[in-house]
């Protein structure tokens, strides 16, 4: 049986993969995309911080984050920050239609973007927000 950060992981990534359309691609730890064709969200896994623990019973309590990276790639700079715009609120919305993500999870919250514009040479400019993901979840076994 998957660990439950696994489990919280598959989750979150089950989740975003319902933005995933013809225009929008969506990976797991994917490590450089060549190519951004409309819109492209990668999660990485991300780190768990040192957890609470309480003692009877024993129970780890644990704020794991989770990084996205959110790219869109436009010559048309408008339409670049109203596409990027419209994939963070998606994301949003799946985050707060299932902030438990299905009960395996206590709470789930993103924190705000940050922007970044890169110019490509000889092609269209990609904008790219970058947001962590915070998920509460408890176990009783610090590598479950």
């Amino acid at each position: 049986m998957a660990s439950k950060r696994e489990q919280i992981l598959s989750a979150l990534f089950s989740d975003l993969l319902t933005l995933q359309t013809t225009s929008v691609s969506v990976y797991r730890n994917l490590d450089n995309p060549q190519k951004v064709e409309g819109g492209l969200i990668i999660m990485r896994d991300g780190a768990s911080e040192q957890p609470e623990v309480l003692l009877s019973p024993l129970t780890y309590i644990y704020q794991h984050l989770v990084h996205l990276e959110v790219l869109v790639q436009n010559p048309d700079s408008s339409l670049r920050n109203s596409q990027l715009d419209a994939l963070l609120n998606s994301i949003g919305t799946v985050i707060t239609t299932n902030r438990s993500l299905g009960g395996i999870a206590e709470w789930i919250e993103a924190e705000a973007p940050a922007f970044i514009e890169q110019p490509i040479e000889g092609a269209p400019t990609v904008k790219m927000a970058t947001l962590s993901v915070m998920v509460r979840f408890t176990t009783n076994d610090s590598l479950n």
